[in-house]
């Protein structure tokens, strides 16, 4: 029999208990957090020299399209296909979407499901656990990848291991899941040697799954061929439609399949493992200095032991702190014990539920064309700093309700200003008047830095009337 194991990488997570460092439009799988490579781009990195890996198919959520677009193109990985989500449904209906997609062209297809958010350091012992899971993929086994509990963590669900499956070295029974007990039931998970953590990481037949899926969520698996048979093709990408997918249940595929399948399987692997759900997470997994503290950025400590610290814009100098962590941002700052991590996602819920940007978004913003920097605002005026990659350009655009000036720090500007189009360098400036049609690019070889100083009685990123766009945003 022919088999394509076939990778499907699942990113459309937010992050939030990484904040200030992750937010919604720019959470963690994008983030630099693996020495300066994104957990995405390990991601796709992992699958480099892996024998008779199919090209991966990624989903992630619409938002972070060219975010996404492009981390891929700088790893030089061509994929098999991008799929956008308008939202999030769990892992259970972006797996189906992709399987029913997948058994369209080829009816044997293996599916290798990879959140795009691990740090996995030792790729070999990875492939090697994925080599031993092959054989109970074929053999119609819904393989879950199984980690080593080196604590009792009550933040990662649990997979204890049954008897041995015969013939299929190194695949054993699932004896049963649990998700996220307490401290002294993970603790005894940590003793007795048959419980492993589950790494979320998974190995089956697309069609098997398909199969499980329609048995056990008829109506999540109805609703999944449903979108998979109106997925819009969009220069590249293939967009789920929102109104089909709105109709679908939120729901894992531990709880939509695996812990009522009987064809559940476990391999145990031997490579360390971390969803760096946390900043506990992220200090657990990343190289540490003498007294144990793990830093990045211009981070300055003394008498400082067991502490987590990032800093992304300004110096950060600790004293005398133990087990701590510090990540500056320049919207915000986190200080907290670093057994308490966990917590963090209950303080950014706060600060979603009264409407606080911080949670939302950086003060640097990346679009198809570039990216933008607040650099400062107040009553009626807002000030950025925009840069706009080579060959690029915003869309022909005009605001209601403000005027902006621009001003040239370095590159070259062709401006469409009304019916004029005209080149800036640096220097040089130009005003926008509130209601004129207006458009920059940068036509030229480097980065197009400018100054935009917006003025006006609204000055949200919603005063866009979009009239032509490159990226299909009109």
């Amino acid at each position: 029999m022919s088999m394509h194991i076939y990778p499907v990488i699942l990113s459309g997570g937010s992050g939030t208990r990484l904040w200030p460092m992750s937010r919604e439009s720019c959470p963690k799988q994008f983030l630099p957090l693996l020495n300066g490579r994104s957990p995405f781009q390990a991601t796709l990195g992992r699958l480099n020299g892996f024998k008779g890996l199919q090209p991966p198919l990624i989903v992630t959520n619409q938002e972070h399209r060219f975010l996404a677009l492009d981390q891929i193109k700088a790893t030089g990985i061509t994929p098999l296909g991008v799929y956008l989500e308008p939202f999030g449904r769990n892992t259970s209906p972006a797996a189906a979407v992709a399987a029913i997609s997948l058994l369209s062209d080829d009816p044997d297809a293996i599916m290798l499901v990879l959140p795009a958010d691990h740090d996995i350091p030792d790729e070999q012992a990875f492939r090697q656990a994925v080599s031993a899971g092959t054989a109970a993929a074929q053999a119609q086994r819904l393989v879950v990848f199984g980690v080593e509990a080196r604590w009792p963590e009550t933040g990662y669900g649990y997979i204890e291991r049954g008897e041995p499956l015969g013939q299929l070295e190194g695949c054993y029974q699932v004896a049963r899941f649990v998700e996220k007990p307490e401290f002294e039931l993970a603790r005894r998970f940590v003793e007795s040697g048959r419980h492993y953590w589950n790494s979320g990481i998974f190995l089956f037949s697309a069609a098997r799954f398909i199969g499980e899926l329609r048995r056990f969520q008829p109506e999540v698996e109805a609703v999944c061929q449903d979108v998979a048979g109106n997925l819009i093709e969009d220069h590249g990408c293939c967009r789920i439609d929102a109104a089909h997918f709105a109709r679908c249940r939120s729901i894992s595929i531990d709880y939509a399949v695996l812990e009522h399948t009987e064809a559940a399987a476990v391999v145990p692997g031997a490579f360390r493992w971390s969803d760096i759900g946390s900043w506990n997470a992220l200090w657990e997994a990343a190289d540490k200095d003498a007294q144990g503290n793990v830093t990045q950025g211009d981070v300055h400590v003394d008498g400082v032991s067991g502490s987590c610290i990032y800093a992304t814009q300004r110096m950060v100098v600790a004293i005398g702190l133990e087990n701590l962590v510090i990540a500056e941002t320049p919207d915000a700052l986190l200080v907290a014990g670093r057994n308490e991590a966990q917590r963090v996602r209950e303080a950014v819920e706060r600060l979603r539920s009264e409407g606080r940007t911080q949670c939302r978004a950086h003060r640097t913003v990346y679009r198809p064309w570039g990216c933008y920097e607040d650099v400062d605002s107040g009553d009626r005026f807002r000030v950025k700093r925009i840069t706009v990659n080579p060959g690029a350009k915003l869309s022909l655009q005009l605001h209601h309700h403000r005027a902006e000036h621009w001003v040239v720090v370095s590159g070259t500007a062709r401006i469409t200003h009304g019916e004029e189009v005209t080149l800036l360098t640096e220097n040089q400036s130009t005003h926008i008047p509130l209601g004129v049609r207006h458009r920059l690019e940068n036509p030229g070889k480097i980065p197009l830095q400018i100054i935009e100083i917006q003025s006006g009685a609204y000055l949200a990123e919603d005063d866009i009337v979009r009239i032509e766009d490159a990226y299909h945003r009109a």
